[in-house]
């Protein structure tokens, strides 16, 4: 680079060469921005200033002060818990924290422009050292283990049917890690929405290499120490998930092939009877007229508002199937519209791309263009009035089976050009037009841009209610608007235990309501998978089963017994653990959290933890460890330091194991191993057919004693804007004797008059103060206490 020129401003500092620029800037507390242009005097008209750039995904605004200091070959920049050295001759840079630890160091930025038509090529380059004890977590919607070093995944959002262990690029297009290293983390967030690709230190072990196929690299850098600080952090830059309607984490139903309005009536009649708990169903494509977006076949649905309330009687929701394309209809209001107002997506030469989805022929609405995902939201208002309570967005990568072609236009040599540019995947051309911006620039936010339209239409249509979105396909920054779910799997084993690090995956970058079609979407399903997958999928945050046309129905009641009772007894659990859940889901609207957590975030120096791929906490307290192969009845399970107590189903307990060790769990069909940190405290209810509110009428705290305890529970009307009510649980055991403090915030009033407190890890019980009633037996003491009790003590 050999900086040439500094540029010191408050909040930003700019060195330049002659060909490269890089810019550093530091956007929130512990947070790096640093903008390489390493080939800016080709790739811009302003070198060495760079133009302006709009992100998708970062909200944070404003900036911190910079400390710029300059000796000999190096530049120092030092801001708000964070420094960075930078090579002046080089343009690399080492990043460190508030103690001066090095978290991460660049070892090479190059780039490259070459002059092409239709489009010009760009490459940016960045190469990261890879100390040989660093391990590189999330990276988004990926497969593999929780560790990615020694793998190499594309930034492509891509249609897959169906995806395997293997299969990369998918849907989601994250492009942000956590590096640990000696228990220490910390973060790197690459902010293109470019096609891009990462080599974590496969091709060369002592590097993590970046491309992008843009001009630039806008990374930004995320001290720790701990894996929740980066989350956090990124989680402030990108924004938080909303805290969604308390129905959307029931049980949810949907199959592609549920071709009328009797078969909806059906299922959820097949689930009544059955004594099945459900709050929603789903309606796909079958339900549209002619595959055209936004229409009611008449004949298979005569009267959906009829169908909706029918439904909600039985206190189930219907969510729509919601697709970008739309059927190139003469006449049909929607696509005139969008033809209209320049709204459709256009190839190179300047006309409309047409291609084909379900619609055929279809065109594509631009939704990367604000004007349009305004337009694009204001068609959800029909279906809002009908009462939808949610929307599902699919095949919106987005996907096209086809493209049709055009003639070209004539070359500077008097040939004629390919109508149609190079096409990746099933879907639209690199060259295809967005407005003033190419589709290989903007495919991977096009589905950013359509839950972004539908979640901002949403909350001014139905001001009182949460909006619920769910999507195949996004982008960092997706986890404001919308759940998502991994796409096309199938009904094997191995996805099954693949699903536990995809979600952790998706979590590390806050995206933290999050499932995957249980017992897989295509194949055939046995009735042990599928009472595997619903035992793991308890704790999915979205738990839904959803199966592809043409293949084997899979509602729970197909396969007999004694799956059918087995199914029952694992949604139970569901409804059993909401209160807990929805706290960690209103957590997560506050921090970035989500439910699903690697080991490895409560114990980062712990090599054990790092490879427990299949098993996760929920939360901070519980440890899940579900059976995810055939025909076992135990399975290995890895317990990090402290003390956690066998709770296998959130029923009977069990033994007291330290950790740090691994241990032989007991799994029959009928069980999943779960086990209770030592001062954890999980707040239950009892099981029930469809949600109502979050106000718990009947509440259960199951407490693990020891020298500190917390917990927390979070309160409201399960929907809306209104009061709500935070208590914290505190205490532990001093000197033998066991206190417990419980405190609240907010006006919510309480719907209950009583709870049960169940205290484990207790050795004796002699007196108890602050409790209606007590019972000690085995080893657990059972209390009665009145809801607003604000003390107990419990002496041996």
């Amino acid at each position: 680079m050999h900086v040439a020129d500094a540029h010191v401003e408050p909040y930003r500092l700019r060195l330049s060469g002659r060909h490269a620029v890089l810019e550093v800037s530091c956007p929130l507390p512990g947070v790096l921005r640093l903008r390489h242009a390493p080939v800016a005097s080709e790739s811009g008209f302003l070198h060495p200033e760079l133009p302006g750039k709009r992100s998708w995904s970062v909200i944070a605004e404003g900036g911190h002060a910079l400390k710029v200091e300059r000796d000999g070959d190096r530049v120092r920049v030092t801001a708000e818990g964070v420094a960075l050295d930078v090579d002046a001759e080089s343009g690399t840079w080492r990043f460190r924290d508030a103690r001066g630890r090095e978290l991460a160091r660049c070892v090479d930025v190059s780039g490259e422009a070459q002059a092409a038509y239709p489009m010009s090529r760009h490459r940016a380059r960045l190469a990261l050292r890879a100390p040989p004890d660093e391990r590189y977590l999330g990276f988004g919607e990926k497969v593999g283990p929780l560790d990615k070093r020694g793998m190499h995944f594309t930034y492509w959002n891509t249609d897959v049917v169906p995806h395997h262990p293997d299969t990369d690029p998918l849907y989601q297009s994250i492009p942000f890690f956590v590096g640990l290293r000696e228990g220490v983390a910390w973060g790197f967030f690459l902010d293109e929405s470019w096609r891009s690709e990462v080599d974590v230190a496969l091709a060369d072990v002592s590097r993590v290499a970046w491309e992008s196929w843009g001009p630039e690299l806008d990374c930004y850098l995320f001290a720790g120490p701990g894996i929740a600080d980066v989350v956090k952090r990124y989680a402030a830059l990108t924004g938080t998930p909303p805290l969604p309607p308390l129905w959307s984490l029931g049980a949810q139903q949907s199959r592609w092939g549920y071709e009328s309005a009797d078969d909806i009536r059906d299922v959820i009649r097949g689930y009544r009877q059955r004594g099945l708990p459900l709050d929603c169903v789903y309606l796909d494509i079958d339900y549209m007229d002619g595959y055209k977006v936004w229409t009611w076949d008449g004949a298979r649905y005569p009267d959906p508002a009829g169908l909706v309330r029918e439904a909600a009687a039985q206190g189930v929701r219907l969510v729509p199937i919601i697709d970008p394309a739309l059927k190139l209809e003469p006449g049909w209001n929607v696509y005139e519209e969008a033809k209209a107002r320049d709204y459709l997506v256009r190839y190179d030469r300047g006309g409309v791309l047409v291609g084909e989805v379900w619609p055929r022929p279809a065109v594509f609405p631009d939704l990367t263009r604000p004007e349009v995902q305004r337009w694009w939201g204001g068609l959800h208002r029909d279906f809002v009035a009908l009462g939808m309570a949610g929307f599902w967005n699919d095949m919106n990568e987005p996907s096209c089976f086809a493209v049709q072609p055009d003639v070209g236009i004539l070359t500077l040599t008097s040939e004629r050009s390919e109508g149609v540019g190079r096409v990746e995947g099933n879907t639209l051309p690199y060259d295809a037009r967005h407005g003033d911006k190419r589709h290989l620039e903007v495919h991977n936010v096009y589905a950013l841009g359509m839950v972004k339209g539908a979640f901002e239409a949403l909350r001014e249509l139905r001001t009182e209610a949460r909006p619920f979105l769910l999507t195949r396909a996004g982008f960092a920054g997706v986890q404001r608007y919308s759940a998502v779910w991994t796409g096309d799997n199938s009904s094997h084993w191995t996805q099954l235990e693949t699903s536990l690090p995809m979600l952790m995956g998706l979590g590390l970058a806050a995206v933290a309501f999050t499932g995957v079609d249980i017992p897989g979407f295509i194949g055939r399903a046995t009735g042990e998978l599928l009472v595997r997958w619903m035992q793991a999928g308890t704790f999915y945050p979205l738990m839904r089963n959803h199966a592809g046309k043409g293949t084997s129905p899979q509602e729970p009641w197909r396969f007999g017994e004694p799956y059918l009772s087995l199914a029952r007894a694992a949604l139970e659990r569901r409804y059993r653990l909401l209160p807990t859940l929805y706290t960690l889901m209103h957590e997560a609207s506050e921090t970035g959290l989500a439910p699903l957590r690697p080991l490895l975030m409560e114990a980062p120096g712990d090599a054990e933890a790092a490879g427990a791929f299949d098993q996760f906490l929920f939360g901070r307290d519980l440890l899940v460890a579900p059976v995810v192969r055939p025909g076992q009845t135990k399975r290995l399970a890895y317990l990090p330091a402290g003390e956690w107590l066998e709770w296998p189903g959130l029923e009977r307990t069990g033994a007291v194991r330290q950790g740090g060790q691994h241990v032989i769990a007991e799994g029959p069909l009928d069980t999943v191993p779960v086990w209770l940190r030592a001062g954890g405290a999980v707040a239950l209810t009892r099981p029930a057919m469809h949600t109502t509110d979050a106000n718990w009428k009947h509440l259960e705290w199951h407490v693990h004693a020891a020298p500190e305890v917390h917990g927390r529970l979070y309160e409201d009307a399960g929907e809306g804007y209104g009061e709500s009510r935070l208590t914290v649980l505190r205490g532990g055991v001093t000197d033998g004797v066991l206190r417990l403090e419980r405190s609240e915030t907010g006006t919510f009033k309480r719907a209950r008059t009583e709870e049960t407190l169940r205290v484990y890890g207790l050795k004796s019980v002699k007196h108890v103060t602050g409790a209606r009633a007590h019972r000690f037996d085995n080893g657990v003491l059972e209390l009665q206490v009145s809801a607003d009790w604000t003390r107990l003590d419990v002496t041996p």
